[in-house]
């Protein structure tokens, strides 16, 4: 378990890091008709725009306006102002198109880099779990807490799933149905609640009998399988490895363990809690885990860009304990408040992890997290051999889509 008073990343780890290739390969439907708007967007970008500091202010609406929606409806079950609704798919849409366009930003500028990606994905994995709240959120799904907990929950481990098999093969998968096919139907969710009001999913379909938002429901389990499907028979198909083992030489299946101690934990106390604190707080306690488990998909990406092994534990884990200590002994305290000490435990520490990691990335590269050097500005690197040298940054590049 590490505790951060030595460096994360070691020597070795940080050369892989800086040797690694970014490796996808996309089929999403969507996608290719949302190029053209891409292609638009990115060229009004200054050429002074760091890719990160487009990827973070994009993060920061999102979150804020995901923020809007729990400030409203805490318990997920108060209806929420539709102006909230419409900020939030507004948020979102901002955000996909902010995180569509800083790999091409960075390609623009001459400013790809292994930091890069990793950034990218750890904005992601916080996005998220803020999606899937929202969405829940919106329609008002507090009153089914158990399909809230699965909703949410299903949308962290799918995203971690696609890390998964990208340890295993090499290479970051989506297929036709994914990441912007999902964010453009949440966008639809939060805009029909804006429309219509968040009642409009309390509506009873004809010949069915059930809630409109619980047939969207058993729609998302379906293809939730499906997504599900495509990524265990990568990751169960064998790795890239040694004898079919992981891009680190390690088994396809251990990473199932670090996962798992979030969302097992996560479901034990829910179940055990006799003050109910999922039920009444789920907002907090989604927040809580969700930056857990968005710490460990970290760790995975960061662990497949360094072919390096995954720690099992994780001192994000600390904050569950509290919690399942507090149940141990019969609830000394009150829960809510042992909640809202959880989530500022999880929080500082994937502030600190994060943090720490793109510091120990920048510094080894020889770059800057939120800045790119101007045209002519001198800039440094660092050669297959170790040797850092000096040289003169050449003009940006129009070849970029």
């Amino acid at each position: 378990m590490q505790i951060y008073k030595e460096k994360i990343l070691s020597p070795g780890q940080l050369k892989r890091l800086s040797e690694h290739k970014y490796s996808c390969s996309n089929a999403s439907f969507l996608d290719k008709y949302l190029q053209f708007w891409w292609e638009w967007l990115v060229d009004k970008v200054p050429l002074w725009l760091a890719p990160n500091l487009i990827t973070i202010v994009g993060l920061i609406i999102n979150i804020a306006t995901t923020l809007i929606l729990v400030y409203y409806s805490p318990d997920a079950k108060n209806e929420v102002p539709r102006w909230g609704c419409f900020l939030c798919a507004l948020g979102l849409f901002i955000y996909q198109s902010l995180d569509s366009i800083d790999g091409k930003q960075a390609r623009r500028t001459g400013n790809s880099s292994p930091l890069g990606e990793l950034f990218d994905h750890g904005c992601d994995s916080v996005s998220t779990v803020f999606v899937a709240l929202s969405a829940c959120i919106s329609v008002q799904l507090g009153y089914y807490p158990s399909w809230m907990f699965f909703q949410c929950f299903c949308a962290m481990t799918l995203f971690y799933c696609a890390h998964w098999q990208s340890y295993v093969s090499g290479s970051l998968r989506f297929g036709k149905i994914d990441v912007t096919e999902a964010q453009f139907t949440i966008i639809t969710i939060h805009l029909t609640s804006a429309i219509f009001g968040p009642t409009i999913w309390m509506t009873e379909l004809p010949f069915i009998g059930i809630e409109l938002k619980v047939f969207s429901l058993w729609c998302t389990v379906g293809i939730a399988i499906l997504l599900a499907h495509s990524s265990l028979s990568v990751i169960l198909g064998g790795g890239v490895g040694k004898n079919g083992s992981t891009v680190a030489g390690t088994s396809v299946l251990s990473p199932i363990i670090p996962f798992s101690l979030v969302v097992v934990p996560a479901y034990i106390i829910y179940q055990k809690s006799t003050q109910h604190v999922y039920e009444n707080h789920p907002a907090l306690y989604i927040l809580s885990f969700g930056i857990i488990a968005a710490k460990v998909t970290n760790r995975l990406v960061v662990a497949h860009m360094t072919k390096d092994e995954m720690d099992y534990l994780d001192t994000g884990l600390i904050g569950p304990c509290m919690l399942f200590l507090n149940q141990y002994f019969n609830f000394f305290f009150d829960e809510y408040y042992v909640l809202w000490l959880c989530f500022i435990w999880v929080t500082f520490d994937f502030m600190k992890y994060s943090s720490q990691v793109c510091l120990e990335i920048c510094d080894h590269l020889k770059i800057k997290l939120f800045r790119i050097p101007y045209p002519n500005e001198p800039s440094s690197f660092t050669d297959k051999n170790g040797t850092t040298s000096r040289l003169q940054r050449s003009k940006p590049s129009k070849k970029y889509h």
